[in-house]
Formats: structure tokens, sequence, C-alpha cells
């Protein structure tokens, strides 16, 4: 922790938890092991109402932090910037980044943090960033996020094995898919938000896997012009409509050849494509290899 940190905590919060990773834990392991070396914890916690928590850091850390508030509230300053920050809200902080924070002292908040390193680290604080607002995005609160926290607390805990360094890190890269990608992550339902026209259309081209779909039904579909669509698409997937749709055209194939005895016309037909020589080339060419060498390959693969 360097010298100018002030952290002030009065005498810590019933029911914490901190555990701090140790120098040669990071240094010997964590930074070099080729599954941890990405990206790692070095510490982490959970402040239930946390009064009188502050931290000022004038030049930073040289580590990432996610604070993660569940129930009160608190604020942060960043970049000549106040923000208050509310319940279902997370801050991220880049390292070497001058900031402070703060628990309300009315209603001071409930907090999961973590601070991280690794060679992606920069990359995924980056991506988490490109989604929030004044460094603050917003979560609805989902237990399994909650779930994977508290277990890797439960396994540092318990030491600091090679397999156990390995877990938790894994662990977190899951629990920060749930940050940058809430909407995957929760999935309560099949049902796209009603202001998402990509993953609407996403569902839309899965309902009708069988049929032949153009982009201007896609387009028609999102009441939009074929252009416009068609940009929002390939920003949110980096793929064309038709692609996209040729790609899950190809899952459902492989499912039929996997899973089935149908003839590849068969499945070709099934999935709308008259033509099964079209369907060949597609599958070729996702795939590298033709739907029969395909199935030739599965064969041999469970005949081992």
């Amino acid at each position: 922790m360097a010298k100018s940190t002030i952290l002030r905590r009065r005498d810590g919060f019933e029911g914490q938890k901190l555990i701090v990773l140790p120098k040669k834990i990071i240094t010997n392991f964590l930074s070099k092991d080729l599954v941890t070396k990405q990206i790692y914890i070095t510490d982490i916690g959970y402040y239930p109402k946390a009064k009188h928590h502050y931290a000022e850091r004038p030049n930073g850390i040289n580590q990432h932090i996610i604070i993660y508030c569940t129930e009160g509230y608190g604020w942060l300053e960043i970049n000549k910037k106040k923000v208050e920050v509310s319940p279902s809200q997370f801050i991220a902080i880049p390292a070497n980044t001058p900031h402070k924070y703060a628990a309300n002292m009315d209603k001071p908040w409930t907090i999961y943090w973590i601070h991280f390193k690794g060679e992606i680290a920069p990359f995924i604080l980056e991506l988490i960033l490109k989604n929030s607002e004044n460094y603050k995005p917003y979560l609805s609160f989902n237990e399994d996020r909650i779930k994977l926290f508290e277990d890797i607390c439960f396994n540092l805990e318990k030491g600091y094995s090679s397999d156990a360094l390995r877990y938790v890190n894994m662990i977190f890269s899951h629990f920060l898919s749930s940050l940058i990608y809430e909407d995957k992550f929760n999935h309560v339902d099949d049902q796209p938000a009603d202001n998402d026209i990509v993953e609407k259309t996403i569902k839309y081209m899965q309902d009708n896997i069988t049929t032949m779909i153009r982009l201007d039904d896609l387009s028609s579909f999102a009441k939009l012009s074929t252009s416009h669509y068609s940009a929002i698409f390939r920003a949110k997937t980096g793929y064309s409509p038709i692609e996209y749709f040729n790609q899950l055209k190809v899952q459902k194939a492989c499912q039929y050849i996997s899973f089935t005895t149908m003839s590849i016309k068969s499945i070709a037909l099934n999935l709308g494509i008259e033509d099964q020589y079209y369907f060949s080339r597609m599958f070729t060419k996702l795939m590298g290899s033709s739907p029969n060498e395909y199935r030739k390959k599965l064969k041999e693969v469970n005949q081992r």
C-alpha cells in the first residue's frame, strides 16, 4: 500500500471479510502462472454497513479496483468528478488513478470489493468502463454473483495452494463477466429487453431457424432501415445479420449431425435450405470441414 494512501475504518465492521494476498504469492505464482497471470486478485473484502469507511489515494495504487454496493450509499471522487453511489451500482477505478471514496454517514454502504492485476487487467477495466456512466455502472442484484464472490473468499481462506489460486481466479473471471455482460449472466428468461433490438432479432432468428430469412425480413422486424439495422447489428456482434444467422444454422446442423442419423440433405431441408451444395459450402466455410467429413470425424472419435 502506498505511503500516501489514507484509509479510515472505525474498529472494523461487524461481519466484515478481508483477505490480502501475500506479496510472495503474487510475485512467485500469480504473476507467473500461465493460468493466473492474465488476471488475478490481490485483495478482496466485504464491508457491511461500513460507517466511517474512507479511502484517499492521491497517486492511486498499482491495482485496479471494483467496489460493488448492494445497500446504503457512498461517493467516489475521481478525475475531478464526484459521483454518488447507490445500491446496485459498482465503482470501477483504473490503476494509478488518483481517487477517494467514502461511505455515506447516515446510510453507509454495504460493499463487496476486489483489487486485481494481470496482463489483461487494463483491457478488462476498459470493457467495464465502456459500458458505464461516470465510473458507476448499474447492476441488478443477482444472488449467483454474490455466490461467486463468496466462493472466492471461502477458498482463499483455506490457503494458497496452486490449485486453489487457479480455481479462485477462474471464478473471478466469471465474476467479471457478470459485471460486463450482465444481460447474459442474468438470463432470467428468454425474452430480450424491449430496447435491445439486436437481442430481439437474434431471438427471432432462433425461433425461425428452420426457415430462410432475408436481411429485409430482419430489418422489417426491427422496424429499421436495412443499412441502419445492419450497422447496429455488426457493431454489437461483429458480424452481419445474415452471417450471424448462418452461424446459428450451422450450430444447429452440428447438433443434428452429432445426435441423429439424418442425411445431410434432410438436415439442410430441416434448416430451410433447399440447395444441399450451398449448405455444404456454408458449413465448410465455418467448420473447416464438410458435413460428411464432420460426421466421419465424430464417428472416429466415438470409436476410440
